[in-house]
């Protein structure tokens, strides 16, 4: 059972106490008398729901909003102002955003001073922030040198540079905001040893992430809000899954990953691809998905299968091979050929390549279908109103009204408002590519529902994952890409079953891999 008040594994003062913090924006209540407190040396966990309150809770530490009067924040027991980011940062705050914050431009050693910069006269002196921030650098473990451009650095090693930034800085208490979305396995773990050394070192790390795995890992305690409301704390040793479901969501999901698999019977080829090709990420695959068949499509990071999910949509030119539905080929020059054929596409990117975060929820869910709607040139108003309301309502998207902008909605309601609009041209088949990537756990079981109705309902669904479990719990059958090619299937007729070690067997090549990662 949760703690009703926040219980500390170490002794003495907290470095950081929020106590009955509220916030109201015109209309919401982000925030209800929320606390919080975390202690130096500690892996202080923040988990809920996409609009629990967590990033508005964070920007109030941050200074980047203010909070209701009443609230009161305390660092080493003594009441603080954080009135803008820079009080914070001198009170020793440091937040990583998802979206990382540097300036691609600038050096590694400019990025590190940025607002702080060291100056010779009237010139900044660049040399002197090189020596300044090396060892910051060193003992971060980076390979990189400070007059490296950030904008020639992969995105671990960005992180790795607002972590040096932040540390360089004297932060006491680190924000981590989904740190491990973008980044791969080898990446992820080398992130935790910092996590690590930085606890060590007497850092209090506030983590903030959707994946349960990384919170049993990191966690010294995990502390849960609900509808902006703090619902309790857990201990180390108290952590499962089903607590912490219960917590977030208000219900118990049971059989969370756990899809009710019937006998293998799909009904006809609904799609078929040969031999296509790249000849560079993808090095001839051949599949096929049946009517009412939800396919996983499993493999490393690098292994090729958004490539290849690109491929079959028409969204990067193939150098060889075939796409058929019913059997006909299909000559997608575009991807709004593959579209009219009834194939769709789900991007990873949801961002940068799937919503228009600057329009509204309405017109995000028309603009691929608003031309049915057209007469003479003029769009019908009532039914684009009517299209939005009715697949609000049916993928129980949260927002206020359907004139928001999509960019102010949480990660999951985003990914619905995206899905809504694939729905609405009627797919025959679907490709989801990391369906549910920075989505919080109630979304993913609603996305999980979908798409076992869509199957049910004959569509055809393609399904690309990193999360073993997820590829597990949702798919039919399972292709494991390695290396540009497909290594093999499990499920579906192959008489070998679904499994998270069979996929790491196909998907390194080695059952000596295989014996290691057990």
């Amino acid at each position: 059972m949760p703690h009703d008040s926040p219980g500390s594994p170490k002794s003495g003062t907290p470095l950081l106490e929020m106590r009955g913090i509220s916030k109201t924006f015109p209309g919401v209540r982000a925030l209800n008398d929320v606390r919080l407190s975390v202690y130096p040396g500690e892996v202080h966990s923040l988990m809920g729901e996409n609009g629990a309150g967590k990033s508005t809770l964070m920007k109030i530490l941050s200074g980047a909003y203010q909070a209701d009067a009443g609230g009161e924040i305390l660092i080493d027991g003594k009441t603080v102002t954080i009135d803008g980011p820079l009080a914070a940062r001198s009170l020793g705050v440091a937040v990583i955003y998802q979206e990382l914050s540097l300036a691609p431009n600038l050096s590694v050693a400019e990025n590190v001073y940025a607002g702080r910069e060291l100056r010779r006269g009237r010139l900044v002196d660049r040399a002197g922030m090189e020596r300044g921030c090396t060892d910051v650098l060193k003992r971060l473990g980076a390979t990189f040198k400070p007059h490296t451009l950030v904008g020639d650095l992969s995105i671990a090693e960005r992180q790795l540079v607002e972590i040096a930034r932040a540390v360089h800085a004297n932060a006491r208490i680190l924000v981590m905001d989904e740190p491990t979305t973008p980044l791969s396995s080898r990446e992820t773990d080398r992130l935790f040893e910092l996590v690590r050394q930085l606890r060590a070192e007497g850092i209090a790390i506030i983590y903030i992430s959707h994946r349960m795995a990384e919170i049993y890992e990191l966690s010294d305690r995990v502390s849960v809000l609900r509808d902006g409301a703090y619902v309790g704390t857990l201990m180390r040793d108290e952590l499962s899954a089903e607590s912490l479901v219960r917590m977030m969501v208000g219900r118990d999901i049971s059989g969370f990953y756990k899809k009710e698999h019937a006998p293998y019977d799909p009904g006809n080829v609904v799609l078929s691809v040969r031999d296509i090709a790249d000849d560079n990420r993808v090095r001839g695959c051949s599949l096929d998905l049946h009517a009412g068949e939800v396919l996983g499509i499993a493999g490393l990071v690098g292994a090729g299968r958004t490539e290849l999910a690109r491929l079959i949509f028409g969204a990067e030119e193939r150098t060889r091979g075939e796409v058929s539905m019913h059997g006909k080929p299909l000559k997608l020059r575009t991807p709004r050929d593959a579209i009219d054929a009834g194939l769709v596409y789900l991007t990873e990117d949801r961002k940068g390549q799937g919503l228009f975060l600057d329009m509204s929820v309405r017109d995000n869910i028309n603009i691929t279908v608003a031309g049915r709607d057209a007469k003479a040139g003029v769009m019908d108003i009532a039914r684009g109103n009517s299209r939005a309301k009715d697949a609000i309502a049916a993928l129980t998207i949260r927002v206020p009204n359907m004139r928001v902008n999509v960019g102010a909605l949480s990660g999951g309601n985003q990914q619905k408002v995206l899905l809504s609009r694939l729905l609405e041209t009627k797919p025959e088949v679907l490709i989801l590519d990391e369906p549910t990537r920075g989505v919080d756990i109630g979304a993913k079981s609603e996305i999980y529902r979908i798409i076992n109705d869509l199957a049910r309902s004959g569509v055809g669904v393609i399904v690309i994952s990193s999360e073993l479990p997820e590829v597990i719990g949702v798919a039919d059958r399972v292709l494991v890409m390695r290396e540009g090619e497909i290594a093999g299937e499990l499920g579906g007729h192959s008489g070998k079953p679904i499994s998270q070690e069979g996929i790491i067997e196909l998907a390194t090549g080695s059952r000596a891999a295989l014996d290691q990662a057990a």
